[in-house]
């Protein structure tokens, strides 16, 4: 039996696949571990296949052709036979003594035949190079150690609040049948993965701990503001996948506390894709914004006139184009420097 599928998709990750791997090994053979080689050029696959020769009931891995983060995602979970399926990036890693906890806590849920579709926990964001870091916790919104439906949830998520892929391990059926599938060559595809399968979740539980370790500092990383103004495009196409996946209306038949935290959710990944696209100026990312928001009113006018004139977005949404990069780049710039991202 094997309670946890672990997919580490990696590109020229060598100086820190070992990282990853080890701190997921020592959970034993109850868990598995894939590793995705995903086109690297270093010596990235050689270290994986190292590591299946020696430890062959546990790990398994995938060489293919590069793809990007989300077809390693994908991959990942079409090879998955654990009840469970967590991704962690090659150079993050997960915490020992509460990875015990969880791998516990899920054979007790198995006995009870009492499986939850998601598992909720805290994240790290671990600054390595001056050793500094930022618990992102849950407390708030969810009861502790139980099993509970979402409208028994605590309080309303603030906008910074959002639970990004690192807090959520979703029972792999879910994920399955939620069909959720990744863009092959797009960063930011990890917001699809936190919010296509919540509609398919009904039993949760949270357990307030550390986890799951972000590493964050390096300058090449997909957060960084430099990075998040330049990738604008991928940004937007991730917005336009999301804004796809469910209608207004179905999300209205929600219950009301799932409603209002995907609600919330669109409001703060629309914030964050303007941000992306007006952090510069240009006629064509002008041009791709507003197609966006034309998309929508043709597709979609109640969730155009949700995100337009009902949200978090509202006051931005009419701002002039420099005033509005300038506002939503400080903002991040505050919220990263608080969460020691750059």
């Amino acid at each position: 039996m094997k309670y946890i599928t672990f997919a580490i998709p990696s590109y020229n990750s060598q100086d820190y696949l070992a990282k990853a791997v080890d701190s997921i090994l020592s959970l034993n053979d109850e868990i598995e571990i894939i590793i995705i080689n995903d086109g690297s050029t270093d010596n990235t696959l050689k270290i994986a296949r190292d590591y299946e020769k020696k430890y062959p009931n546990i790990i398994k891995v995938i060489d293919k052709e590069n793809g990007g983060h989300g077809s390693g995602v994908n991959v990942g979970l079409e090879n998955a036979t654990g009840l469970y399926y967590k991704v962690v990036d090659s150079d993050d890693w997960v915490d020992f003594e509460n990875g015990k906890r969880l791998l516990n806590q899920i054979k007790d849920h198995y006995k009870n035949n009492d499986l939850p579709d998601l598992y909720i926990f805290d994240f790290i964001y671990e600054r390595v190079t001056d050793n500094t870091s930022y618990v992102r916790s849950y407390k708030e919104n969810f009861p502790s150690n139980i099993i509970f439906a979402w409208d028994e949830t605590k309080k309303r998520f603030k906008y910074s609040k959002t639970m990004l892929m690192h807090s959520l391990m979703f029972k792999t059926d879910v994920l399955l049948e939620s069909g959720v599938k990744l863009p092959e060559h797009t960063f930011y595809v990890d917001n699809l993965f936190s919010y296509i399968p919540l509609l398919y979740t009904k039993k949760l539980y949270y357990m307030p701990m550390v986890f799951y370790h972000y590493y964050i500092g390096r300058s090449d990383q997909s957060v960084q503001i430099h990075n998040i103004i330049a990738r604008y495009d991928q940004q937007i196409k991730v917005m336009k996948l999301i804004l796809e996946a469910f209608t207004y209306e179905e999300i209205m038949n929600q219950t009301r506390e799932l409603r209002d935290y995907l609600k919330q959710f669109l409001s703060a990944i629309m914030i964050i894709t303007q941000m992306f696209t007006t952090g510069e100026y240009s006629g064509e990312r002008k041009k791709a914004l507003n197609k966006l928001w034309s998309d929508l009113k043709k597709n979609d006018i109640k969730m155009y006139r949700f995100l337009k004139y009902r949200s978090y977005n509202t006051l931005i949404n009419f701002l002039p184009w420099r005033l509005k990069g300038w506002i939503t780049t400080k903002g991040y710039l505050y919220l990263a420097k608080k969460i020691k991202l750059g």
